[in-house]
């Protein structure tokens, strides 16, 4: 699949209403497509529900992030200037990539009304009427209980999660020191490109006073005009677009985190329910040895205090117990089921975000071999040109003769 976001269009231009939509033409053989080849008009609006909603049916996947979701400080001008329209065009591309190649979502029935749906509108009410179930919500909660405390920790880290975190903690270290290297260089550059007009100014000027080489001088000053237009060419070109994707990245990142935030959250369902079983179970089997007279297990602070409370108001007798003995073996039947359920969640998630870590590789991968290839290629493109205009100014300069 290959989807191309273009033609960025002034919608109702002039009135309140306007909005830029973007043309997005799609090509697939993937049967869940009604069409080979499709051609649509979308808003940002319309790429903001299309993420919002994914997220909502596939908790378990890294969707990719767009605009506004991340850091913008490169986009300079108000949200209609021609270079922020073009630069969300951008990011919308690469969201739309990211969402192409991945094996899940790009066969989501979201996706395909999204690239195909002339009435996109209708298609949106579709599934606004019909939401995924809230795959976020815990089944602690859906007992009733507030058993996790959203500063708790899993007891039992998995191995292999702790060392994707790892890992994406440094590919996110490394792409942020590239980052303010490349940002700095980009200060650097407009610097330099300012003092190349200063120094162009004081050639022209020189030129008025030597009248006999004014005419070479003021070659010499245009060549440094050109200079400059190059240097900040290259940063609008080149360096630019690579700090932009370098965010992208950088938010596309924290998503996989989220993912594996998520993923802990699962196991410590599984473990908070297992051990709410584990006490339930503890308490109905005290209660039983007390029942049948026999010395019951060491209890903590909080349940001696209660059974001391139960004897002074003349409750603690074996028909309290046996009625307690009944509540307990009902809430250990659900707890039960729960943690088996928990289980299996907990279990199934893992599997996808490890799947998950692997399309996130495989997509960086290709991402930073483009990234910075066309980095380099624009580098050496601005040094070629520079050379090629000094090679043609030096000799005019040498030739200049001056009577002293």
């Amino acid at each position: 699949m290959t989807i191309a976001v273009r033609d960025p269009v002034k919608e109702h231009e002039g009135s309140k209403d306007m909005y830029v939509s973007y043309a997005v033409l799609t090509k697939t053989n993937l049967p869940t497509f009604k069409k080979s080849q499709a051609s649509v008009r979308r808003r940002f609006q319309d790429f903001v529900f299309l993420h919002d909603h994914l997220a909502k049916s596939f908790p378990a996947c890294i969707i990719p992030p767009i605009p506004d979701k991340h850091r913008l400080e490169y986009i300079k001008g108000d949200r209609f200037s021609s270079e922020f329209v073009e630069k969300r065009r951008l990011d919308l591309q690469r969201f739309a990539d990211r969402i192409a190649n991945h094996p899940t979502l790009q066969r989501s029935q979201l996706v395909s009304d999204f690239l195909q749906s002339e009435q996109w509108t209708v298609a949106k009410h579709g599934h606004l009427a019909h939401p995924p179930p809230d795959a976020h919500r815990s089944l602690a909660d859906s007992l009733g209980d507030t058993l996790v405390n959203v500063f708790s920790r899993v007891r039992k880290p998995d191995a292999r999660f702790v060392e994707m975190a790892e890992g994406i903690d440094k590919f996110e270290d490394g792409l942020g020191n590239i980052e303010r290297i490349v940002a700095r260089g980009r200060n650097r550059n407009d610097d330099l490109s300012k003092d190349y007009q200063d120094l162009a100014a004081g050639y022209q000027g020189l030129g008025y006073l030597e009248s006999g080489i004014t005419e070479p001088l003021n070659r010499f000053a245009e060549k440094m005009l050109d200079f400059s237009t190059l240097i900040t060419h290259q940063n609008r070109a080149s360096v630019d677009p690579f700090l932009l994707q370098t965010h992208s990245l950088l938010a596309y990142a924290q998503a996989h985190k989220a993912t594996i935030k998520l993923r802990d959250q699962k196991q410590l369902d599984f473990e908070e329910l297992s051990a709410y079983l584990s006490a339930a179970a503890a308490e109905r089997d005290r209660l039983a040895a007390l029942n049948s007279g026999h010395a019951a297990a060491p209890v903590g602070l909080t349940t001696y205090l209660r059974d001391q409370v139960d004897k002074l108001r003349g409750t603690d007798d074996i028909h309290t117990r046996r009625e307690r003995m009944r509540k307990l073996d009902g809430k250990i039947k659900d707890l039960q089921e729960a943690v088996t359920t928990a289980h299996d969640t907990s279990t199934a998630f893992s599997d996808e975000v490890l799947k998950e870590h692997e399309i996130f590789e495989l997509s960086t991968q290709a991402e930073m071999k483009e990234m910075l290839g066309r980095y380099a290629d624009g580098q050496v493109e601005m040094l070629q040109r520079a050379m090629e205009d000094w090679d043609r100014i030096i000799p005019l300069l040498q030739r200049i003769r001056v009577d002293i």
